[in-house]
């Protein structure tokens, strides 16, 4: 059965899916927007939910323009025939001084904003980029991508902190209560669900193969 319905018909579906695994997530260390590649663990991942999610039916691709994302919508990609659109914002959260850091070291170094993320406060400092502008960025791209395929499924391939936060903004959740909920999973996704008559709802969270 097509996807390609109206609202009417069914529920618009917006999958967030965070990409494979890096050597920075083996080592612990802080991507954020620096440019880390898929290693041969991550790629495995992306190979192994690729047909989970092309057995969604989706009919839009859209990635973060970070090499680790792209590489991961690319499994999606050639199972369906979808050609990836990359959206910059789609980003992983800015970490400023923390970026290329273990975080043992960004713990030692910057004890007071290391302690405001972990906290869930909205400007923690050092260059950490604010949830409100994290949470806002990503919240466009998926009302955006609503909008454009209304009662179909759309994937958008992305990172932990901006899944996360992302819809944590959308939702609606106070950032005090972020603490209490897991971080995302390599490879592992957010399904997010939209309908006239509920809005918008969270139907899956750190889901995977």
């Amino acid at each position: 059965m097509s996807n390609e319905r109206g609202p009417e018909h069914g529920l618009t579906r917006i999958i967030l899916w965070r990409h494979g695994n890096t050597n920075y997530n083996a080592e612990g260390r802080v991507q954020g927007q620096h440019d880390a590649p898929l290693n041969d663990k991550g790629r495995a991942q992306a190979a192994a939910a690729a047909p989970a999610l092309a057995r969604r039916n989706p009919i839009r691709l859209v990635t973060s323009d970070l090499s680790r994302a792209a590489h991961t919508a690319a499994a999606l990609a050639e199972l369906t025939g979808l050609v990836p659109e990359r959206d910059s914002r789609l980003r992983e959260r800015g970490f400023g001084q923390w970026e290329n850091l273990l975080m043992t070291e960004v713990r030692e170094r910057f004890p007071n904003s290391w302690q405001g993320w972990r906290d869930a406060v909205d400007e923690p400092g050092d260059g950490v980029e604010p949830l409100a502008d994290l949470g806002k960025r990503v919240v466009e791209v998926i009302r955006q991508a609503a909008e454009a395929a209304p009662g179909a499924t759309t994937v958008l391939a992305s990172h932990g902190a901006a899944i996360k936060y992302g819809t944590a903004t959308l939702l609606g959740w106070p950032y005090e209560t972020l603490p209490t909920i897991m971080p995302l999973q390599n490879c592992h996704w957010v399904d997010l669900t939209h309908s006239t008559e509920h809005g918008w709802r969270m139907s899956a969270y750190n889901v995977g193969v």
